[in-house]
C-alpha cells in the first residue's frame, strides 16, 4: 500500500493540504484503497490552526520519516509583506526550527520515499539547508529567496528531481498530487481523478531529462559593458576612494533583526592596497564578504549564512564615526536590520 502523510504546521495554507488530499483519497477509491493518506505533525496528533484566521485541523499521528511513500509539505498562509509573527516569512521560520527539518532531512536521504511540497513548503525546506543543489519551485514571489538558499530555481508549474517534487503557486497542490499519482500509479488513474474534478493539470512537469534546449539569445550591444563594469567597480578602487573606504575599516559587533530571531554577527573590514575585504564570523564560523562593493558611502557585499536559516544575505550599511547602520536581506523576506558599533 503506498502512504502519503500531508504534515501541517500551524500557520500552514489550507489549499495547500487539503487540494492534495483530496486528489489522494480519490486515488485510494479509483485503486480499491491501494493508496493511503493521514494527514500529520511533526509534534505527534493534534489540532492544528491553518493561517490567516483558518481553520483548525485534527492531525491523527505522528510524521514517520521512514515510512515509504509520499511525503507532502504545504506552504504558509499569512502576510506577504512584513516582519510580523503572522508574516508568512516567520510562520515557515518558525516551523522550520521544529523537528521537522530534521525529520524531512531524514526522508531525503530514503530513496524510496518521496517528498513533496506545495508553494512555500520548498520554501520551508530550502530555509532549513535541505534544498541546496536541488531544483525546486515555489510561488513566483519566492523564487529569488529560494535561489539565495542555494537550491536552483526552475520556473515550472512542477519540478521533478528524483526523490524531490514541488509546485509553485497557490493551487498548485493538485497538479502536484495528480503527478505525483500519475508517477506512482500510472496515467489512467490521474486522468480520471482528472474528469472527476473537472480538471486538468497546467503545464509540464520539468525533469532533467532528455534534450538540453538550445538558446538563441544573444547579448545586446550594452551587456558586455554592463559584465565589464562590474568586474572594474568589484576588483579596481580607485586611489581617491581610499579616504571614504577607511572609515568601514575595523571589528564591528553588529545585531541583525531578521524575521526568526536575532542575529549576533561580527564583522572584520579592511583596506588593503586600495581593495577593501571583510569576514563575518557568527558563532564559530567566519566567512568571507563576496564582491564588496562601495558606492555613494554605502558599502554593499554577498554573504551566505547557515543560521538561524540558510541563505545568501545581501548587506549594504553606511558609517557615521563608530556607528554602522543598514540593512540585510534575501528575495522577498522583508529588508532585515543592521545596527553596530566599532570596537577595539
Amino acid at each position: 500500500m503506498l502512504t502519503v502523510q500531508i504534515v501541517l504546521f500551524d500557520g500552514f495554507d489550507l489549499l495547500d493540504a487539503i487540494a492534495p488530499y483530496e486528489v489522494f483519497c480519490a486515488a485510494s477509491m479509483y485503486t480499491e484503497n491501494a493508496l493511503r493518506v493521514e494527514m500529520v505533525t511533526a509534534e505527534g496528533p493534534r489540532p492544528v490552526t491553518s493561517g490567516m484566521d483558518g481553520l483548525t485541523i485534527e492531525a491523527n499521528d505522528t510524521l514517520d520519516p521512514e515510512r515509504g511513500g509520499i511525503i507532502l509539505v504545504p506552504g504558509a498562509s499569512g502576510n506577504v509583506e512584513g516582519d510580523g509573527p503572522d508574516s508568512i516569512p516567520a510562520i515557515l521560520g518558525k516551523a522550520m526550527n521544529t523537528e521537522l527539518t530534521t525529520m524531512i532531512k531524514t526522508a531525503l536521504d530514503h530513496k524510496d520515499i518521496v517528498v513533496a511540497t506545495v508553494c512555500g513548503g520548498s520554501l520551508l525546506l530550502a530555509m532549513g539547508g535541505l534544498l541546496e543543489g536541488r531544483s525546486a519551485v515555489t510561488h513566483r514571489l519566492g523564487m529569488d529567496l529560494l535561489g539565495a538558499t542555494g537550491a536552483i530555481p526552475v520556473p515550472a508549474r512542477v519540478v521533478d528531481d528524483g526523490n524531490l517534487v514541488t509546485g509553485g503557486g497557490v493551487t498548485s497542490g493538485l497538479d502536484v498530487a495528480l503527478y505525483l499519482v500519475e508517477r506512482e500509479l500510472g496515467p489512467r488513474i490521474a486522468h480520471e481523478i482528472e474528469q472527476l474534478f473537472e480538471y486538468e493539470r497546467r503545464g509540464t512537469a520539468w525533469r532533467a531529462k532528455g534534450i538540453v534546449p538550445s538558446t538563441h539569445r544573444s547579448l545586446t550591444d550594452n551587456e558586455p559593458s554592463i559584465v565589464m563594469n562590474q568586474t572594474t567597480v568589484t576588483s579596481d578602487i580607485l586611489p581617491n576612494e581610499k579616504t571614504q573606504i577607511s572609515v568601514f575599516d575595523g571589528n564591528w559587533d553588529t545585531t541583525i533583526a531578521t524575521p526568526v530571531g536575532k542575529l549576533e554577527v561580527k564583522l572584520y573590514i579592511e583596506t588593503s592596497s586600495d581593495v577593501i575585504q571583510g569576514t563575518a564570523t557568527q558563532g564559530d564560523e567566519t566567512i568571507p564578504f563576496l564582491n564588496p562593493v562601495l558606492c555613494d558611502n554605502k558599502l554593499s557585499w554577498t554573504l551566505p549564512i547557515t543560521k538561524p536559516m540558510r541563505l545568501n544575505l545581501k548587506f549594504e550599511i553606511a558609517v557615521d564615526g563608530d556607528q554602522m547602520s543598514g540593512i540585510a536581506k534575501a528575495g522577498l523576506l522583508p529588508a532585515s536590520k543592521l545596527t553596530g558599533r566599532r570596537v577595539n
